[in-house]
């Protein structure tokens, strides 16, 4: 892959929450432009600009899990969203974000415990960058899907894993259990001008 930070791939080698703590502390400063001028990331964008296609631009408050550097928040408040709010596991990234001036609140969790945050708050939630190698597997969804309103949607991006972690397999479940009606699931591009895709689901919380 063209340009490829060697951080990414120690990003995709994490073996623990600490260990992802530091390595996007480190990484924050530069990330935007190994990102999008070394790679030309498009899968923030593409994630972004559907759930505003699907939902309109005044959905209301939308979470973005996993927000890193604000590059999704970015996008919605230039499409018109204009009540954001972030969480990610590094400070670092999350000082990025503050800068952008897209975000609300921004918010230090992790995404593999329980959220802070009460049922049904979000008219949408957005994940992008998070369920890969190294960092959350499909049980996020649970989260996501429990602190988003009845008819809200949740939009995300699945890189590598979609085989590996059956990640199709467990929004089956959660389709099963009544939780979400499943509209999509299209690979999208996720860097521009390669051969690296992601899958896009949108999930509508019943």
């Amino acid at each position: 892959m063209t340009g490829r930070s060697p951080k990414l791939q120690r990003a995709y080698d994490l073996k623990s929450k600490e260990e992802a703590e530091a390595v996007y502390d480190e990484w924050a400063a530069e990330y935007d432009a190994d990102m999008l001028a070394g790679m030309d990331y498009v899968a923030p964008a593409n994630a972004a600009n559907r759930l505003v296609d699907l939902a309109g631009a005044d959905l209301g408050p939308v979470l973005d899990a996993g927000c890193g550097t604000g590059l999704v928040g970015k996008v919605l408040a230039s499409r018109s969203v204009a009540v954001i709010d972030g969480l990610d596991l590094s400070r670092g990234m999350l000082d990025q974000a503050r800068a952008t001036g897209a975000y609300r609140n921004l918010t230090k969790a992790d995404l593999t415990k329980r959220l802070d945050i009460p049922d049904n708050t979000y008219a949408a939630a957005i994940c992008v960058g998070t369920i890969t190698d190294g960092h959350v597997g499909p049980e996020v969804f649970d989260e996501l899907v429990r602190v988003v309103r009845p008819g809200g949607l949740v939009v995300a991006t699945v890189a590598h894993v979609w085989e590996s972690r059956k990640v199709g397999e467990y929004l089956n479940g959660l389709v099963e259990a009544g939780r979400i009606h499943l509209r999509e699931a299209d690979e999208w591009e996720s860097v521009n001008g390669e051969d690296v895709r992601c899958k896009i689901p949108v999930l509508e919380v019943r």
